[in-house]
Parts: structure tokens; C-alpha cells; sequence
């Protein structure tokens, strides 16, 4: 069983091991694959096994013996589903394992955003504070988070991941979502988008990508948001409108945004957002802790051991 990993540098970047897809067949490994090279790697490979490097209808018909390709993230859209059926390739992903590492780090870029612990930092290793005429000092507005209102667009298991911590720092937490639930409920107030958009004072995104809410954040919105809202988004880049936003970051209407996703990645430089005023913005990598990294590996090692036994799991086509 040939089984060839075409892009496995993000997922292990030498802290891991792949002896679980090891022992399952004869294994290459490639860091990084361009994507004129994509069927030369395949090759007569039955297992191929991606994250981000696109398996196309194209490819399928140059690598004929593609029984299975499985993808190291809970995202496939870069894999033609319809092409994979037609051929009778299963297609399995990791449909969640990264709950807990998201959360955590939604309400990192928020602690940032009200604390500039970063900036504060560097002044101390500068000197400022040693050269100081007071014994303290600040650079930007300090903010406490009790008392205020967490709106969260996207109550599953992110959503509430973040929603848990949001309300041990003493927030109120309302959600909008189409499925409510009853852990949900025990840990906020369902409400429509119109009254989370003017209720809160900081709002979250952790919904999945649609048609429908592609561009959700702009101008329309924001609108209808508070004056200084903060806006957090490490779900996916395309939710959010980005010239809009940055042009409400620039007019103070929004005081800050905190962003792990663009909408096309890795950022260009041109980016509006790079040059708006109080965002922060970080290279995808909430999902990244070793810790969400190994049980991914872990998972993605389960999906082919099920493929191989003849009961697939976690099958997206």
C-alpha cells in the first residue's frame, strides 16, 4: 500500500511522527508539494494523503489508482468532491479536534486587544520603564471584560468553547445560531443576529463558510454594531468584508478586530486591513498547539485504519 503525503510541513514541522501511517503502508513524505508537481508525486500511490495542496478532476484522471484521500483538516474544499465520487474515492476528514486550541485563542487576540501586553512588554525590554518618572505606565486604553456583552455568531462547539471562558471572565453571552441547543442555552441567550449586531460589545465568529454569510461583516452590519465594538475572527477570512471593516476601524466605529483568517491566504500586502488602524492580525494558527495537532494526526491515522478495514468514517463524499 503506497500512501503519499503531499503537503505534511504545517501539520508536522518535525515535533510528530508519522510511524501511524507508517505502519500502515510505505510511506512518502513531502513538506510542501507545487502544484505542477501534484501528479508526478501521486504516481501509482492507493493513499494520498493532503492539507491544503488540491486533489482536482484532473489529477484523478492522470492517477488512476487513487483509492482514498484523506485530509488533515476539518476544511476540503480543495478537494473536487464530485470528480472523488464519480471515481469511487473516499474522501474523509477530521471533522473536529481543534475545540478547545480555537477558543483558547479567540479570547488570546481579544486579552491582546484590551491589554497590549505584547507592546507593553517590548517598552519594558527598551528601557521605558526603568527611565520612567512614575512607577507604571500605559501606551493604549486598559479594558476590563466583566460586565460586558459577548455576542458569538456560531454556537457549536467553538462557539462555545469560547462562550465557557468568555463567561468565567464574568461577560454575559448571547449567540446567534440555527441549531440551538441545550448546553447553549446553560451557557447564554440565543438571540437574532439584528439584536446580537446591537447588543454586544465584542462579537465572535465562529460560524462555517456559506454562500449566505460570505461578507456577513460590512458595512450593513456594522451599522448596526455599537460604536467600538471589537470584532474577533478566527473562523474563515471570506466572513468578513475586508475593506469595509477597514474602513470602520479607521473611523473609530469599530475599535479593534482581531484576526487569525483573511480571505485569501497566505495575505497579500495589499490587504486594507494591514494598514487599518487597531488590528491585529495572525498567521492561521489557532488550530496549531501540538497538542490539537497530535490528536489530528491521531484522527487522520483512525480515518485510513477504518478505510482500510471497509468501514469508512468521517466521509465527506
Amino acid at each position: 500500500m503506497k500512501i503519499v503525503i503531499l503537503d505534511g510541513y504545517t501539520e508536522n514541522p518535525g515535533d510528530l511522527s508519522w510511524e501511524g501511517f507508517e505502519a500502515l503502508g510505505e510511506v512518502t513524505v513531502y513538506d510542501r508539494t507545487p502544484e505542477d508537481k501534484i501528479t508526478e508525486r501521486i504516481g501509482d500511490a492507493e493513499i494520498v494523503i493532503i492539507n491544503k495542496t488540491p486533489i482536482s478532476r484532473e489529477t484523478l484522471d492522470v492517477c488512476r489508482n487513487i483509492r482514498y484521500v484523506g485530509v488533515l483538516a476539518t476544511g476540503f474544499n480543495v478537494v473536487d468532491i464530485k470528480a472523488c465520487k464519480e471515481a469511487s474515492v473516499v474522501v474523509a476528514n477530521i471533522p473536529t479536534y481543534g475545540t478547545d486550541a480555537v477558543g483558547q485563542f479567540a479570547i488570546a487576540l481579544l486579552l491582546e486587544i484590551c491589554h497590549h501586553v505584547a507592546h507593553h512588554s517590548n517598552a519594558v525590554h527598551e528601557g521605558r520603564w526603568s527611565s520612567n518618572e512614575d512607577w507604571c505606565f500605559w501606551d493604549y486604553p486598559l479594558i476590563e471584560l466583566a460586565d460586558k456583552t459577548m455576542g458569538i455568531i456560531g454556537f457549536g462547539r467553538i462557539g462555545r468553547a469560547t462562550g465557557r471562558i468568555a463567561k468565567a471572565m464574568g461577560m454575559r453571552v448571547i449567540a446567534y445560531d440555527g441549531y440551538p441547543c441545550e448546553e447553549g442555552r446553560e451557557l447564554g441567550e440565543y438571540v437574532g443576529l439584528d439584536e446580537l449586531l446591537a447588543q454586544s460589545d465584542v462579537i465572535a465568529l465562529h460560524c462555517p463558510l456559506t454562500p449566505e454569510n460570505t461578507g456577513l461583516i460590512c458595512r450593513a452590519t456594522i451599522d448596526k454594531m455599537k460604536d467600538g465594538v471589537i470584532i474577533l475572527n478566527n473562523s474563515r477570512g471570506p466572513l468578513i468584508n475586508e475593506e469595509d471593516l477597514a474602513e470602520a476601524l479607521n473611523l473609530g466605529k469599530v475599535y479593534a478586530a482581531g484576526l487569525d483568517v483573511v480571505g485569501a491566504e497566505p495575505i497579500s500586502m495589499d490587504n486594507p486591513l494591514l494598514k487599518a488602524k487597531n488590528c491585529f492580525i495572525t498567521p492561521h494558527i489557532s488550530w496549531a498547539p501540538r497538542e490539537s495537532r497530535k490528536r489530528l494526526m491521531d484522527l487522520a491515522v483512525d480515518n485510513l485504519k477504518a478505510f482500510l478495514a471497509g468501514n469508512p468514517i468521517n466521509v465527506v463524499n
